[in-house]
C-alpha cells in the first residue's frame, strides 16, 4: 500500500515538469509525432520481436531484474508512475551520485514532499529488451520501498499489455 501511496505522490507532484522534462531530453520531434499518432503494424510485416512475459506477483506485482549500464537492479514494473524513479543507494551502485544541488524536483510522497534528482540512464535492458536514453528520477531511500519502473521506459517499446495475471512487453 505504502509504495502505492508513493507512487500516486511521485505522479501529482511531477505532472508537467516532468512531462515537458520527458518531451524536451527523451524524445525527439520524429519519436513525438509518431507518439501522438499511433499506426498499426501488421504481425505479418514485423520482424520477430523481443518479447518478455512476466507474471504477478502474489501481491500482482511485476517485479524484474533489469540491466542497467550491464549491473543488475530489481524495479517493479508501474505504468502509473511517469518516470523510472530510484533509490538513491541503488542508484549509487550504477554509479550515478546526485549532488545535494541536483535535488530540485519535488515529489509529493505519503511522508510528504520530497526533493528528488533527475537523472538519465543510458541503457536499461530486461531480458532481449534494451531502451536506450530513458529519463529518470533518484529519490531517497526512505522516500521509496523499491525501484519502479515507469512511463519512461515503457512507453518507448512497441506495446505492453496486462491481461490474466501476466504483463507482456515487446519491442
Amino acid at each position: 500500500m505504502r509504495q502505492i501511496l508513493v507512487l500516486a505522490a511521485i505522479i501529482l507532484a511531477g505532472g508537467s515538469d516532468v512531462a515537458r522534462y520527458v518531451n524536451r531530453t527523451v524524445m525527439h520531434p520524429a519519436e513525438r509525432a509518431a507518439a501522438a499518432t499511433p499506426v498499426e503494424v501488421p504481425r505479418e510485416a514485423s520482424t520477430s520481436p523481443h518479447s518478455l512475459t512476466l507474471d504477478a506477483d502474489r501481491r500482482g506485482y511485476f517485479q524484474v531484474d533489469a540491466r542497467i549500464d550491464g549491473r543488475h537492479l530489481d524495479f517493479v514494473v508501474d505504468t502509473g508512475a511517469t518516470l523510472v524513479a530510484l533509490r538513491e543507494s541503488d542508484a549509487a551502485q550504477i554509479g550515478i551520485h546526485p549532488m545535494p544541488a541536483d535535488y530540485t524536483a519535488t515529489v509529493s510522497t505519503a511522508n510528504g514532499n520530497v526533493k528528488a534528482a533527475r537523472a538519465k540512464l543510458d541503457r536499461i535492458e530486461i531480458g532481449d529488451i534494451t531502451v536506450f536514453d530513458v529519463a529518470a528520477l533518484v529519490l531517497p531511500d526512505e522516500a521509496l520501498g523499491q525501484n519502479l519502473l515507469g512511463v519512461s521506459f515503457l512507453s518507448r517499446l512497441r506495446r505492453y499489455e496486462y491481461a490474466d495475471g501476466r504483463l507482456v512487453m515487446e519491442q
